[in-house]
């Protein structure tokens, strides 16, 4: 099982590395030609061209049954 730390691209036309925070927040880049949605929860990318368009920046854990605590930490997903 995967768990989503941070749901983010940058786009290859504009620059802009766009950050999707929460359920349904779709963000677009400046230039419209990409977005972002899903939050921690989903990934999902739209795109104007090709897989081209943007660059993935997303950081994805892999998590079992018995959650890894040490890592949920080192991403501040735990209260400490």
């Amino acid at each position: 099982m995967e768990k989503i730390l941070k749901n983010a691209i940058k786009c290859n036309y504009c620059g802009d590395i766009i950050i999707s925070r929460h359920t349904h927040d779709l963000v677009s880049c400046k230039c419209g030609k990409c977005s972002v949605d899903g939050g921690n929860d989903y990934l999902r990318r739209l795109y104007t061209n090709s897989l081209d368009d943007y660059e993935e920046l997303s950081e994805v854990i892999e998590v079992n049954d018995e959650l890894n605590i040490n890592d949920l930490k080192k991403a501040n997903l735990t209260k400490k």
